[in-house]
């Protein structure tokens, strides 16, 4: 028997309900630019972003600018992430990409989708993150939750991937509500419907 998902109207409703109860939704991460917002999203993937605001003030102190993290060695980076999962390759990843932005992009963040995912390390979901939080392009980033909370509703099939659970949380709401949806989501899956949370998933709506 197929899977019966919700209608536009009927998945516009939930996501307006976690809309409201997140009305100041905005993204956890520390950063002071969009050049440090490259970086933290970067670094968020597979680690919380409690750990990695954990790093991030001394690591803004020693890398100011592409210049600065593109000089530094791999082990000084390595040093300072290390306390977050994947920093092996993380650290090489931020390395090049700072070398990236120096040599192509005179050490500014590109503004196009297109070519940020051509950086190391920059996949659709960091490329939504800095197009939305630092440039206040409308998008969508699909992170867990986003997926998550997704499927629980049934707003898209359960074995949709990224790209697809994106391109109907597009379709559903005007793109004005893009960015707030995508951080209220990501706050309803964090604090009020976990991934250990088994319950009707409308019972959440109403837990603040």
């Amino acid at each position: 028997m197929p899977e019966k998902l919700l209608s536009t109207a009927e998945a516009r409703k939930v996501l307006r309900a976690i809309n409201e109860m997140y009305p100041d939704a905005k993204s956890e991460l520390i950063w002071d630019n969009k050049f440090h917002l490259l970086c933290a999203v970067l670094m968020s993937a597979q680690t919380t972003d409690k750990m990695v605001n954990r790093i991030m003030p001394k690591f803004i102190a020693d890398y100011p600018d592409p210049s600065s993290l593109a000089q530094a060695s791999i082990t000084d980076i390595e040093h300072h992430i290390s306390k977050i999962g994947l920093y092996h390759s993380k650290a090489k990843h931020l390395k090049e990409t700072a070398q990236i932005l120096v040599d192509k992009f005179a050490g500014q963040i590109p503004e196009d989708k297109k070519t940020l995912v051509t950086l190391p390390g920059v996949g659709e979901k960091t490329a939504n993150v800095v197009l939305a939080d630092g440039l206040g392009v409308p998008a969508i980033a699909v992170d867990t939750h986003v997926s998550r909370i997704s499927k629980r509703f049934h707003i898209v099939p359960q074995n949709a991937k990224p790209l697809e659970i994106e391109k109907r949380l597009e379709e559903i709401l005007p793109k004005s509500e893009w960015i707030h949806t995508h951080h209220a989501m990501i706050l309803f899956g964090r604090y009020s419907m976990t991934a250990r949370d088994k319950e009707d998933p409308y019972s959440y709506l109403k837990k603040q």
